[in-house]
């Protein structure tokens, strides 16, 4: 321990570039002004806010949903903040508001979750603390001249941390039976691509599932210990660009390749890159070879990257005290960089009973919900008992009837299983209080999946 201490201690006090953290701030800031506006574009503001007139939300953040018109607003001071990010015009201001405005969506519906959404605003958290405006921005003239400021690699702590993690516990969570020896739910995806040019034929056979299976679990593991040494770090950035290469290929998963190849280029030779800038900008390297100062966090800001990184190692593991299998229930899977693992699909039929009557009918779950809202609250225990106290809500506050009662027809399929009974049929899911104690309702699932 007290080894790992020292070593930890020694390349924290250690020097870089400050190249790394400017390249990264600008590229960063590019990326999200580009997602913004692709979700403008594409016309998913309206799709996914406007035109619902229900939004899930998140346990504790129940107040935030879109603001009507208003929510092009915010899309817009996202894009702003996001250019100011990278040019770093009120460096701080810009990484700020790009960091509650992009949460503040990313809260807004939780239809939307993705775990590279929760990397982004982690991400974007770090930034505001970080230094990054002090060379090559509008803050600081644009002028490269302060390329020769270094920084302690303490200020490097959290975004080295974050990549890496989010690789290692990736590959964790491929240490599972149906992903290494039923090759789940990739046998199911592939044979979908079938059209792709030159290599989609070989999608339908399922040793290739396998293998990517395989590989993927081994590289995710893998990578992070390759990106940190110097001698391994040419091949896993290789391995980097071919494996987010191959997955947006394969899988509609947006902005997501982008952001880790950036993540990982972080990795690169400080005095590369800083050498790249200064060609660029035609910097003269021996007339300006004094290093003007080099930069070290505050203890307090030190001490906030390790309580950040040692929340978010601990955070994954919740699921420890949920009893069942996680990919069923999905208690504690959201926030723990599980991606893509799951292949699940549901149909769920609520019925309205009103004791005091008699009455009772069936619920037209469209008449709520968008189909893209509907397709993920039907095999998600948490989006289903939040649909039911709108239900209840709904049909007490608006249509009259008292003391409602809301039930749940629900069947779900599992990577590639037979559909089965996922919710108590005979519980009124209207009693039931929303929170972080176990889900006693959703029935018990009739297979078992071995792993983390």
């Amino acid at each position: 321990m007290a080894t790992s201490t020292n070593i930890l201690q020694s390349w924290l006090q250690g020097e870089r570039s400050i190249a790394p953290l400017v390249i990264f701030r600008f590229s960063f800031g590019i990326l999200m002004f580009i997602s913004m506006l692709r979700f403008w574009l594409n016309g998913w503001i309206e799709k996914l806010y406007l035109e619902p007139s229900f939004h899930f939300s998140y346990l504790g953040f129940q107040s935030i949903k879109p603001l009507g018109d208003w929510t092009y607003l915010l899309f817009g001071i996202a894009a702003i903040s996001a250019l100011g990010l990278a040019f770093a015009c009120f460096y701080r201001i810009s990484a700020a508001l790009f960091f509650i405005s992009f949460t503040y969506i990313e809260l807004m519906d939780k239809t939307t979750y993705l775990n590279h959404y929760y990397f982004v605003s982690i991400v974007a958290f770090v930034l505001i603390f970080l230094p990054a405006n002090k060379a090559l921005s509008l803050d600081a003239g644009w002028s490269p001249k302060n390329l020769n400021l270094k920084l302690s690699n303490a200020y490097y702590l959290g975004l080295f941390g974050l990549v890496s993690m989010v690789y290692f516990y990736a590959g964790l969570a491929k240490i599972n039976s149906d992903w290494l020896l039923r090759a789940e739910p990739l046998a199911t995806w592939l044979p979908g691509k079938y059209d792709l040019p030159i290599i989609g034929g070989l999608l339908e056979q399922k040793y290739l599932a396998f293998f990517f299976s395989w590989a993927a679990m081994i590289y995710d593991i893998m990578v992070p210990f390759l990106l940190w040494f110097a001698r391994s770090r040419p091949l896993a950035l290789v391995l980097v660009l071919i494996f987010h290469i191959l997955t947006r290929l394969l899988f509609p998963i947006g902005m997501f390749p982008f952001i880790m190849v950036l993540g990982a280029f972080l990795f690169i030779d400080a005095g590369r890159q800083e050498r790249f800038l200064r060609r660029i900008f035609k910097f003269n390297t021996e007339a300006n070879s004094r290093v003007i100062k080099v930069l070290h966090p505050p203890k307090l800001l030190h001490y906030f990257f390790i309580c950040l990184l040692a929340f978010q190692l601990l955070w994954p593991w919740r699921y420890l005290a949920y009893p069942g299998e996680l990919f069923w229930h999905e208690q504690g899977f959201r926030f723990s960089w599980r991606v893509m693992l799951m292949e699940k699909a549901g149909y769920a039929q609520f019925t309205i009973k009103e004791p005091e009557t008699g009455l009772q009918f069936k619920v037209d779950n469209q008449q709520f919900l968008s189909s893209f809202q509907e397709k993920q609250m039907s095999f998600q225990p948490d989006f289903i008992l939040e649909f039911a106290h709108h239900l209840a809500h709904h049909y007490q506050s608006e249509k009259g009837l008292k003391n409602v009662e809301v039930y749940a027809e629900v069947f779900v399929a599992l990577n590639g299983r037979p559909s089965q009974a996922f919710i108590d049929p005979n519980v009124n899911l209207a009693a039931c209080e929303r929170g972080w104690a176990p889900k006693k309702w959703i029935l018990p699932f009739n297979d078992t999946i071995y792993g983390l």
